[in-house]
């Protein structure tokens, strides 16, 4: 029934070539990053890549910082630092969801080709600090999952 499930979530969303989750358990430690490889899709088109996040009520800040880095097998790597509004001045939680779990699809980079054959990783740190705080929060309770979703860019 799971694969059945499964199937018919993929065909509803024909441009998802890669989606996967890792879940995330009392607390995001800084210097623990979220890791994802994936084979390289076809080399000559273009994708665009999603950082997906889901949050509960335990999320105590109105934004995120992450630390992105995308290696490529031949041992390239780009690092991106980025920051994601996660609610609004209000409050209100950003993202879907009816219970306390919120998630959150981010953009990434758009228009990416993956130019090499092989195996691609993703790792994602959080990079998160406390007003006035130069050291990092060393936990960052409140995050149950962090993903990616690579999708092929429209024709």
């Amino acid at each position: 029934m799971l694969i059945l499930t499964g199937l018919v979530l993929m065909s509803c969303d024909s441009d998802l070539v890669y989606s996967d989750y890792k879940r995330i358990d009392n607390g995001w430690n800084r210097e623990e990053p979220v890791t994802f490889n994936f084979k390289a899709p076809d080399t000559t088109r273009q994708y665009d890549l999603f950082i997906n996040l889901r949050n509960d009520e335990k999320y105590r800040y109105s934004n995120l910082y992450l630390i992105v880095n995308l290696n490529f097998p031949d041992g390239k790597i780009v690092a991106d630092t980025l920051e994601y509004e996660m609610a609004r001045p209000d409050g209100e939680w950003l993202g879907k969801g009816f219970s306390s779990v919120k998630e959150n699809k981010l953009w990434y980079k758009e228009a990416v080709v993956f130019p090499d054959t092989g195996e691609y990783g993703i790792s994602i740190e959080q990079a998160m600090r406390k007003n006035g705080n130069v050291d990092g929060v060393t936990s960052l309770k409140g995050i149950t999952d962090v993903g990616i979703a690579i999708e092929r860019k429209g024709d």
